[in-house]
Order: C-alpha cells, then structure tokens, then sequence
C-alpha cells in the first residue's frame, strides 16, 4: 500500500519532555507539539532493559494518542534505558546513585535502549519497536565525575549521560545510531513511519525561502 500524498504535514505530537527528542525531530525537517504523558514510570514493569524501554514508550504513547485534542494526529513515544549486567538504569534518583553509576560505567560498555512507539490516531493503527546501541565508556577520573554530577545533568538523564551534552568527552565511541543514544533513532522512525503507509518526507516542514 502506498501512501498518498497530502495537501500539507500531518500534525505530529511528541509524547515526550525530552529537548533532545525535540531538537533530533526539528533537526531532520520536522516539527512535531509536545504533550507530556505524565506517566508514572515506575509503575510500568517488564521482563528485560529492551521490553522496558518499549513498554514505557508504548504507555507514553497511548497515554497521549487517547486525548481528544490529538485527534487525527501521529503521536510518538519514547522511552531510553541503559543496560548493564543485565539491569535497566533510568534516570538517577540523586547525585549520589548518579556518581556510583559513573563508577560502576567507566572503562566499561553498556546497551543505550530506546524504545518507539507510533499511533495514527486517524487509522487506528500503532506500531512500536526498539532500537539498541552499544555505548563504550572512558575512564574519567573521580574528580570529573564529580564536576559532572555537581552540573545536574545526569539527573535529567537515562543512565545518567548524554552523547551531546557535558558527558561527551567521557563516551569513548559507539557502535550504532547516534540519534539512538541522544534520545530517538530517526532511521527506526522512519520504518514505523511506513508500516503505518506514512513517508517521512512528508511530515517535512516547507523549506525556508
């Protein structure tokens, strides 16, 4: 089935707080409202790291796509976890579990999983998939840790960095989707996007003249 064309961009909702989300969707030509779920997501529960972070994603997005305000729209969820020896680590509760995680990270990899989630409001139809990538970590020393958790940062984030924040210089490299870490794999939007008959092209903005 192919998609049709449409006289402008459908309306695209983010189901998600994260400027980074945000700014990856802006970036690649799109412009996406926020409606924030406010899921609880400590009451949301699964058997691994990977089913964690898309059954989050697929609350967020339910949660949202229900609203009668979002009628008609494609809304996206999302949702980052950190594996590491087997655990899901979100967001660090406070600066010191987020400096133990550092510890516990540097020298190390772990697996960044973000889960996706996509409902067509307007068909009825939802698609949801995970996306993973490796993480290598460096080595930064106690005090930088220190300086790190002391910015706040790590507390806003899942497993308490970022690949395009302050964090940057202690990622030693990746092995996957960029975008995956930072927050959304646009490559795996995309997919969604076309098993729901959507182009991504055309959700683009009209070029600036």
């Amino acid at each position: 089935m192919t998609a049709q064309p449409t006289a402008g961009p459908r309306r695209l909702v983010l189901a998600s707080a994260s400027p980074a989300r945000l700014g990856l969707l802006r970036q690649a030509g799109l412009a996406p409202e926020v409606l924030v779920s406010g899921v609880d997501e400590d009451a949301v529960t699964a058997p691994g790291p990977a089913e964690l972070a898309l059954a989050l994603a697929e609350a967020k997005a339910a949660t949202v796509a229900a609203l009668p305000q979002v009628a008609g729209a494609l809304v996206i969820g999302c949702d980052s976890v950190l594996e590491l020896d087997g655990q899901a680590l979100g967001k660090p509760a406070d600066a010191e579990e987020a400096t133990a995680r550092w510890k516990a990270m540097r020298g190390r990899s772990g697996v960044l999983r973000t889960g996706h989630c996509v409902h067509d409001t307007a068909a009825g139809r939802r698609v949801s998939a995970t996306a993973s990538t490796l993480v290598r970590f460096g080595e930064p020393t106690d005090a930088e840790i220190a300086a790190y958790v002391a910015s706040g940062e790590p507390l806003h984030v899942a497993g308490a960095f970022t690949l395009d924040g302050r964090s940057a210089p202690f990622v030693d490299g990746i092995d996957g989707d960029p975008g995956n870490v930072i927050g959304l794999s646009l490559p795996l939007l995309r997919r969604l996007l076309g098993e729901l008959d959507v182009r991504i092209t055309d959700l683009w903005t009209p070029a600036a003249g």
